[in-house]
């Protein structure tokens, strides 16, 4: 009996068993799959819900949270959920909510990808090389090269966070479960079928509204309404332009035309100068080399000054141009922005669009007023502007020029200790002995204004015999004063002092001894003479030869001797 009864119970444990199989196969549960729940509990940390099964499925609170489905979720609500085991360590049945919904995600992204659709997702947070973005509870990663068509500030980024988006998948990766999206590739479409419709509408030679997208140094790219157009900064004006940014503004609305559509790339040029007349057309008609014209102070630059003298039309006026007496004078010294002066217009090149300007021209030149006014001759007053080891620069009257005072031509001495009674600031009163306008140099002298002691030797020839006065005595020679004035002094060389060498001595002359000497090498034109006491007793050699023989010549001759010669002489012509 007890063994009939317990092939009986083990015959009825295999058919529970083989039922429960059976109930499950209709319950469609297994492991990895998703089913479908019924929640029976919601409590403080876990929900539980009813797949039909040996037991409940528990499910953490917080999976609802992520997703905000906790708010909305009541008993008896049908779910889906993931089942991770049938039976788990503790014999319970094993689910996830929040992997369910990963799993469907996965799967609507899949599509997604394959079919190249749009998805809509919410950006949450960054990340290392870019952001996150849920879509559907599934994480994908947003490259920072994807997420605008153009590089945004992280102000304009931070805007972006948590706001519904538009991304195209672009990237799966099922191994290691990745996913990246891009924005960029949708606003790339969008622009591409504005850009279709806007080409479709427009053509070259059109003049259009358009909004200043963005400013660089180069030009600015325009918005055609949703169409980017690029405006070359030398499509600007007829006139350079140094930056776009000082004629263009971002936000501000102008009028373009359209220049250029490049059919392949879908490229639109457009210009801003094209819309008017180019000034350098019959520019020989309207203005000529020589005019005087009227223009307005654009900017000054290191090398001179921009002036427009027509709409459209600028000419240069370079910093030689500026003033007749400094040539490298600043312009922003001479000019101001916006300040409207007379120029003489000194050359015009249509072919490379330039048109050379003088300022000084037409304020009349200094030279011509000093040649006319105060000429070679003249005596004026003059102020001390420099002082140099070589002479003093004086500026002459109200003219503008400066002058060269050499220290020889302060006094007849040539001294160039007389620089030091010069200080910077005084008054001299000075004459003017050259004028050179080609080199713009003028030579300036004071000691002209007193009488040159050289006219001592005006009337004066080669061998005439003066006296001198000793005014000093130095190692190779003396210096000595003819006639009364001591401010000419020459030097008599060593050499010349006496025939005989070992006569040669300067120390037995002293200051302010007298002494005959004779001219030679006289050259008045050129201030140019020497004197010599060795040759005027060459010359006196020779005359006393001449008169009393050779003998009488000699020094150390018997005055009884030469005057016997001379009796006997006396009575040969009785």
């Amino acid at each position: 009996m007890a063994l009939e009864t317990n092939l009986e119970n083990n015959k009825g444990s295999k058919e529970f068993e083989n039922l429960l199989k059976e109930d499950f196969k209709k319950r469609d549960l297994k492991e990895g799959g998703i089913a479908k729940a019924t929640v029976s509990e919601i409590g403080k940390k876990y929900v539980f819900v009813d797949l039909k099964a040996k037991s409940e499925g528990i499910i953490p609170v917080e999976e609802f949270k992520i997703a905000k489905e906790l708010d909305s979720l009541k008993v008896g609500s049908k779910i889906e959920v993931y089942v991770e085991r049938i039976e788990g360590f503790n014999l319970e049945l094993v689910v996830s909510r929040e992997k369910a919904r990963r799993m469907n995600s996965w799967k609507k992204m899949e599509k997604a990808f394959n079919d190249q659709e749009e998805v809509e997702g919410i950006i949450t947070n960054r990340v290392k090389g870019g952001m996150v973005v849920n879509i559907d509870s599934c994480l994908c990663f947003l490259p920072g090269s994807q997420i605008d068509t153009k590089p945004l500030r992280n102000s304009e980024i931070d805007d972006l966070i948590n706001t519904p988006l538009k991304f195209m998948c672009v990237k799966m990766d099922k191994v290691r479960g990745n996913i990246v999206v891009s924005r960029r590739a949708i606003l790339e479409k969008t622009r591409n079928q504005d850009l279709k419709n806007i080409l479709s509408k427009i053509k070259e030679g059109d003049i259009v509204d358009g909004k200043v997208k963005s400013i660089l140094d180069w030009g600015a790219f325009i918005d055609l309404s949703g169409a980017d157009a690029l405006l070359h900064c030398s499509d600007l004006s007829y006139s350079r332009v140094k930056k776009p940014s000082d004629l263009l503004s971002v936000g501000e609305t102008i009028k373009v035309k359209i220049i250029k559509i490049d059919k392949e790339t879908s490229r639109i040029s457009c210009g801003v100068k094209q819309m008017h007349p180019d000034p350098y057309e019959n520019l020989d008609k309207k203005y000529k080399v020589g005019d005087i014209v009227t223009g307005t102070v654009t900017r000054n630059l290191e090398y001179g000054s921009f002036i427009r003298i027509s709409e459209g039309l600028e000419g240069l006026v370079h910093s030689s141009e500026l003033d007749w007496t400094k040539k490298n004078i600043s312009p922003s010294k001479v000019l101001s922005p916006s300040q409207e002066i007379k120029v003489k217009i000194m050359e015009i090149d249509p072919e490379k669009r330039r048109i050379s300007l003088s300022y000084k021209a037409v304020l009349g030149n200094p030279w011509d007023k000093l040649v006319k006014e105060s000429p070679v001759g003249s005596v004026v007053n003059a102020k001390v502007k420099n002082i140099t080891d070589f002479g003093v620069f004086l500026s002459i009257g109200n003219s503008g020029l400066n002058g060269l005072l050499h220290y020889k031509d302060i006094s007849w001495e040539e001294r160039e200790e007389d620089l030091k009674k010069y200080k910077k600031n005084d008054t001299v009163k000075t004459k003017i002995i050259e004028i050179d306008r080609e080199k713009e140099k003028i030579r300036l002298s004071v000691r002209q204004l007193e009488n040159d002691p050289f006219d001592y030797f005006k009337n004066r020839k080669n061998g005439e015999v003066i006296t001198a006065k000793v005014q000093s005595v130095i190692k190779n020679g003396i210096k000595v004063s003819p006639g009364n004035d001591d401010k000419l002094q020459i030097l008599i060389k060593k050499s010349n002092l006496a025939k005989e060498p070992e006569n040669c001595r300067p120390e037995v002359f002293n200051p302010g001894n007298k002494v005959d000497c004779m001219i030679v090498d006289l050259e008045f034109d050129k201030r140019k003479v020497n004197l010599s006491i060795k040759e005027l007793e060459i010359q006196n050699e020779k005359r006393d030869i001449k008169k009393f023989g050779k003998d009488g010549s000699k020094s150390g001759a018997v005055l009884g001797d030469i005057l016997g010669k001379v009796f006997s002489s006396k009575k040969k012509k009785k």
